[in-house]
């Protein structure tokens, strides 16, 4: 007669816990912001931001949220003491922009200025066959709004040389005189 072995009780498989979580990409921008609960609502108004989370402290401020706007999440903060990250409106500047590729831009634009943005560099066909153009947010953010368009050969060429004589000339769009 075989020998019987002990069968021990079905293991219960551990669920294999994925290092990013879901619906995140390997990369996303963290924003640093002065003000950023509305902030928050400044983005939904702009560009139709989902609210994902919000972790706020008592006086207010967010210690930390996300949102969604198209298929891409974005997380801020409010700025605070000893963060090495700074709010644009306290740093004096900022060194990232948001691009965002839309399906209409000119109504995506309309309802960013509406809603408080800023002009940074008009919205225009340019060479690399895009309607493109710069908006600052209240907060000191910029944000590059685009969608690919049909462009001849002819008009991507003329909008190329146009660009290269205004840099040439110390120039940039949407800045009146030379670049500081």
């Amino acid at each position: 007669m075989p020998k019987k072995t002990k069968r021990s009780a079905p293991r219960k498989r551990a669920q294999k816990l994925s290092p990013i979580p879901p619906g995140m990409r390997t990369v996303t921008p963290y924003l640093s912001i002065a003000g950023a609960a509305q902030a928050l609502e400044f983005y939904k108004k702009a560009f139709g931001a989902k609210e994902l989370s919000r972790v706020p402290m008592p006086d207010g401020k967010l210690m930390h949220a996300t949102m969604k706007i198209g298929d891409t999440t974005i997380m801020m903060a409010d700025e605070f003491p000893g963060s090495v990250l700074r709010a644009p409106a306290n740093a004096g500047t900022t060194t990232v922009m948001l691009h965002v590729y839309t399906k209409d831009v000119d109504k995506l634009w309309a309802q960013a200025l509406a809603a408080g943005a800023t002009v940074s560099m008009p919205l225009d066909n340019v060479f690399w066959g895009e309607r493109y153009g710069q908006l600052k947010d209240p907060f000191g953010h910029l944000w590059t709004l685009s969608m690919r368009i049909p462009m001849s050969a002819r008009e991507r060429e003329a909008k190329r040389q146009a660009s290269v004589a205004m840099m040439a000339r110390g120039e940039h769009p949407g800045r009146e005189g030379p670049s500081p």
